[in-house]
């Protein structure tokens, strides 16, 4: 991958009623499209389309639900010239989104679900591999480990092996930690801590922290809108720690930070 001064930061349009944060906020096509123009105007080099939440506790729906709100949403931004990411555990709207112009399919299952892996070799899109113990419905329930650190790595490089087995090219393959994704507070900061090393396999890392619970955990509680100070910190960590991309729902002011750290980097 070439080296870049600062990650690419990719824009989530959550076309859902209930993903934690700004769920409802744009569950019509017309919202999703606009809300996704702003953050290309904010400074976005990726779209992240998904139509079903994975926040904690969020119920599964249809693949035909799924289908009704994301599609639109793609063929509405896929002639902006911004490529497209996929957010879905199932293979036949991966399918379906990369017809409508999507070139990254977005797994938090990582390619685990039936024919995933043998879609995504047909596919030939970019895939990103993010690890979650359990399932949404409960991964928050009480996520154990023996080493946190040492077991996410393992089941990612594993994941690895089994897409280029499947066909998948590995010049296509991104990692995700999954920050929040059946994890404790202790959890996500030890893998935070080390995403150098997650970041070192030859994959490029995407990361995903925006507004979520663990910063509450460390400032009072605060609520998911009141999490932008948390979120950049994140941000700035790993894009310090060579991460590839950083998924964010503040674009504007991620991109910002990031041109800011990346500056004052150059002038050392």
């Amino acid at each position: 991958m070439t080296q870049r001064p600062r990650p690419l930061v990719m824009g989530i349009v959550n076309v859902t009623p209930d993903s934690f944060s700004d769920g409802g906020q744009h569950f019509d096509a017309a919202r999703a499209i606009a809300h996704g123009h702003a953050l290309i105007d904010a400074g976005a080099d990726w779209l992240d389309i998904g139509g079903e939440s994975t926040r904690p506790g969020a119920q599964p729906v249809s693949e035909a639900d799924e289908l009704t709100r994301i599609i639109p949403v793609i063929e509405g931004l896929a002639g902006t010239g911004i490529p497209l990411s996929i957010d879905t555990m199932k293979p036949g709207v991966a399918r379906a989104a990369v017809q409508a112009g999507a070139s990254l399919w977005n797994d938090v299952n990582a390619l685990q679900a039936d024919d995933a892996l043998e879609t995504a070799a047909e596919l030939g899109c970019k895939v990103c591999l993010m690890h979650m113990q359990g399932a949404p419905q409960t991964m928050q329930a009480d996520p154990v480990y023996g080493d946190v650190v040492a077991e996410v790595e393992a089941f990612l490089l594993a994941r690895v092996e089994a897409a280029v087995q499947a066909g998948v090219s590995r010049e296509n393959i991104w990692l995700d930690p999954g920050i929040g994704f059946g994890k404790t507070l202790t959890h996500n900061l030890a893998l935070m801590a080390v995403l150098p090393r997650l970041a070192g396999h030859g994959f490029p890392l995407l990361f995903g922290a925006s507004r979520k619970r663990f910063i509450a955990a460390l400032d009072g509680d605060a609520p998911a809108d009141q999490r932008l100070g948390g979120s950049l910190a994140a941000a700035l960590h790993a894009a310090r720690s060579k991460a590839g991309m950083i998924r964010v729902h503040d674009v504007r002011e991620t991109v910002q930070a990031l041109k800011i750290q990346a500056a004052i980097a150059s002038a050392l």
